[in-house]
């Protein structure tokens, strides 16, 4: 568990980067700062492994002050990743990830071990290793730093703005693996973003900072999205956030139809999954997300909306081809829902 207890920050020109931050992270949890620039998300990061120590107050780790533990030794139990990995050029990539290993007195060989296993865990091939950060995607090189962080199984991990600098769909991805990893892995995990989007997504909880590091809200992502705790909060969710509470409601009661037989038809392969539309014309088109069966109702919506067709594409869990959906049915399930 990290807590802060009335944390403030002050810099030496007299700026307040933290002004009397109250909030509980609790284990094996993934909690999200979310915030403008400038509001103190990523210096309240920063004081939880001392590369920035509070004005005022206290922050601890497992119920520890961290003020009373060395540095160097807090912050070899607190995993770190940062924008574009941060990863040493010169070294290779298996040597990259056993850093910390070593540090913490491992031997070589029990170290670059731990380095392999862990490339497997964040999804990389093996012969990875023997590559240099400069030979890897943007995406890769931040898999390297996921690796490298959790090298040593330290309980907690800290995560500023890791997946910024890569594009939307690496982006996605990324997010996927993080969710995976925590799933298997429990760990304590403080993420900071400035993309609300990814905070509601990942997060378990929410702490949304204004602009002269004031915490404004902390909460669970639907309570956010649903009940923003004022003005601030509502604008910096965005107009949408009704929309995006949709991925936090069942999908309990939405009506799946058969597949169309005449005028817009799927398109499948040879194992049933969904690759296209056939046109009235006898066009081929491509267009549309999948909807998977049992996923929140956003992505049924999300579905027949993004249509070619205006009807959505329902999946199974093998991603075989299960009926259509219509937005109409949707929002009709959706308004059932609300009526109980």
């Amino acid at each position: 568990m990290i807590e802060f207890r009335d944390v403030t920050k002050r810099f030496d020109d007299g700026t307040t980067a933290v002004d009397g931050l109250d909030l509980v992270v609790e284990a094996g949890t993934i909690t999200v700062f979310v915030g403008p620039s400038g509001c103190g998300k990523t210096t309240s990061l920063r004081m939880v492994n001392r590369m920035i120590d509070p004005t005022s107050g206290t922050v601890l780790v497992d119920g520890r002050d961290v003020l009373g533990v060395d540095p160097p030794k807090l912050r070899r139990g607190i995993g770190y990743v940062i924008q574009q990995a941060g990863l040493f050029p010169h070294r290779t990539v298996l040597d990259n990830v056993a850093t910390v290993p070593l540090l913490s007195g491992w031997d070589k060989r029990k170290a670059r071990a731990r380095a392999a296993e862990l490339l497997e865990l964040v999804g990389l091939p093996a012969e990875f290793g023997k590559r240099y950060p400069v030979q890897l995607s943007g995406g890769q090189q931040q898999r390297v730093g996921v690796a490298r962080a959790l090298a040593a199984d330290p309980p907690v991990l800290l995560m500023d703005e890791p997946f910024s600098a890569v594009d939307p769909v690496v982006r996605e991805g990324l997010q996927d693996e993080l969710l995976r990893l925590q799933a298997e892995l429990d760990k304590t995990i403080v993420f900071v973003t400035h993309d609300i989007d990814e905070a509601v997504r990942i997060g378990e909880k929410v702490a949304v900072f204004r602009e002269g590091g004031v915490l404004a809200q902390y909460a669970p992502p639907a309570e956010l999205l649903t009940h923003p705790a004022d003005d601030f909060v509502a604008n910096f969710v965005g107009k949408d956030r009704g929309y995006r509470g949709l991925s936090f409601v069942e999908s309990d009661g939405v009506e799946v139809a058969p597949p169309p037989t005449s005028g817009w038809q799927v398109v499948v392969d040879e194992a049933n999954r969904p690759r296209g539309w056939r046109a009235p014309d006898g066009v081929e088109v491509s267009g549309g997300s999948l909807y998977r069966l049992g996923d929140p109702v956003r992505g049924a919506l999300d579905a027949a909306l993004s249509s070619p067709s205006g009807l959505g594409v329902v999946v199974d869990a093998d991603g075989a081809l299960a009926g259509v959906v219509t937005a109409h049915q949707v929002v009709e399930a959706i308004e059932r829902g609300r009526r109980g």
